[in-house]
């Protein structure tokens, strides 16, 4: 008898320890956090801070390369399986594309519990028809990263503030035999981080909000004048030579090491740029003003818009949710501190942030106006078309008109 309890004590402990291990959960999550990646490290602390909270459930996190992930992300939510549980995506035009295949969870029950953490103003980039679909983190903006080091020796010690000082600043640097602007023009989102704020600064927020929206042509001549404006930074030897067989990475480690004077790109770049050995020598500014009666200085490309969002298919919704917005927590803290974004989560009002981040803070506070990045902004496919025109324009292979025509034909079939 004394036997046979003890079995049944026995499998009662086997039984015991076998629901415990079913009952662990875990998460898949994809994101673009690669080794390169600004907020790599941020995500490495983020999951494991999670996984300390919550005992029993494990994050799988399967990174992918930028460009490379907008191909896998799509191709996963077309397909609508082998999907995973959270995935980093962008807001706008890329998420509502996955939102409208109902791939998506709604997350407005769940919103509530954040609320106080996370203001509704920096929600709207995952919102459709007035329904949260994703937890944004961090917001971006395109800045001018400018090494004044570089600038001081051609006799400037400060960001020129108009288009004709800009164009004597980059004569200037040429004479000297340095390259002014670095820029990847194999990757065409690098591209656009230059015309972007050239359009915005040529026909203002709202014509560019309505322009991605197809409410207005295209085809006008502040357009035009946005797209020669870019062209000439080409045509007058302004960026690196090399531009076309260089990477992103390539390009800002080129920048950071002294070889180029500018290097307009995301705010997320802070954090690379402090690692510097000496980071006091950069400064962050805004590309001039190309027609002044219809912007202002202070009129940006970004927004809210690094987000984590939940699949609809998800079988642990509870704790994937749960990780959307805790993550999403985590990281808007301590990208913010590390110089890897601005946060859209109220900030610790006692972090310590760097002066380049300063900078950059202080230039999201003194927006007229803010649009986000165009590939973004727009569905996937109009993106890829509006990528392309870009490439088309930087390579001298259309001019401004055709480039303005050619976004009415393609884009909206005007």
């Amino acid at each position: 008898m004394k036997k046979l309890v003890a079995l049944m004590l026995a499998a009662i402990m086997l039984l015991g320890i076998a629901s415990a291990v079913a009952e662990d959960v875990t998460l898949n999550l994809w994101t673009i956090a690669v080794e390169s990646d600004s907020s790599y490290q941020t995500f490495i602390d983020a999951i494991a801070a999670f996984e300390a909270a919550h005992p029993g459930v494990k994050v799988n996190h399967e990174p992918t390369q930028n460009e490379q992930y907008k191909i896998k992300i799509k191709a996963a939510m077309s397909a609508g399986t082998d999907l995973p549980d959270v995935f980093f995506t962008w807001g706008m035009g890329f998420l509502g594309e996955f939102v409208a295949a109902d791939r998506v969870l709604n997350l407005d029950e769940y919103y509530p519990t954040y609320q106080e953490e996370l203001p509704v103003n920096m929600t709207a980039n995952a919102s459709y028809d007035g329904k949260l679909f994703g937890v944004p983190y961090t917001m971006s903006e395109v800045v001018l990263f400018a090494n004044m080091e570089i600038l001081a020796s051609v006799g400037y010690d400060h960001i020129p503030t108009t288009i004709e000082e800009m164009n004597e600043c980059c004569d200037a640097l040429l004479a000297a035999g340095i390259t002014p602007f670095g820029v990847s023009g194999k990757e065409l989102w690098c591209l656009s981080e230059y015309l972007e704020p050239l359009m915005i600064k040529s026909v203002g927020t709202e014509r560019l909000i309505k322009l991605y929206n197809g409410e207005e042509s295209w085809n006008n001549p502040d357009v035009i004048a946005a797209v020669e404006a870019f062209q000439n930074l080409v045509n007058k030897n302004y960026f690196d030579p090399n531009a076309a067989a260089l990477g992103n990475d390539e390009v800002k480690t080129n920048f950071i090491a002294g070889k180029y004077a500018f290097y307009q790109n995301g705010s997320w770049n802070c954090g690379d740029i402090d690692k510097s050995e000496n980071p006091a020598k950069f400064q962050a500014g805004l590309f001039p003003v190309l027609n002044a009666d219809n912007a202002s200085l202070y009129e940006l490309i970004g927004g809210p818009n690094n987000t984590l969002a939940v699949t609809a298919t998800t079988e642990h919704k509870e704790e994937a949710v749960a990780l959307a917005f805790e993550l999403g927590r985590f990281m808007s803290d301590a990208d913010y501190k590390s110089g890897a974004n601005l946060p859209c989560w109220t900030p610790d009002p006692d972090a310590q942030v760097s002066d380049l981040v300063s900078q950059v803070a202080d230039i999201a506070a003194k927006s007229e106006g803010m649009v986000l990045f165009g590939d973004n902004f727009l569905s996937a496919d109009q993106a890829n078309t509006y990528l392309d025109y870009i490439g088309l324009a930087y390579a001298g292979d259309i001019t401004p008109e055709e480039f303005a025509q050619g976004m009415d034909d393609t884009l909206y079939n005007k």
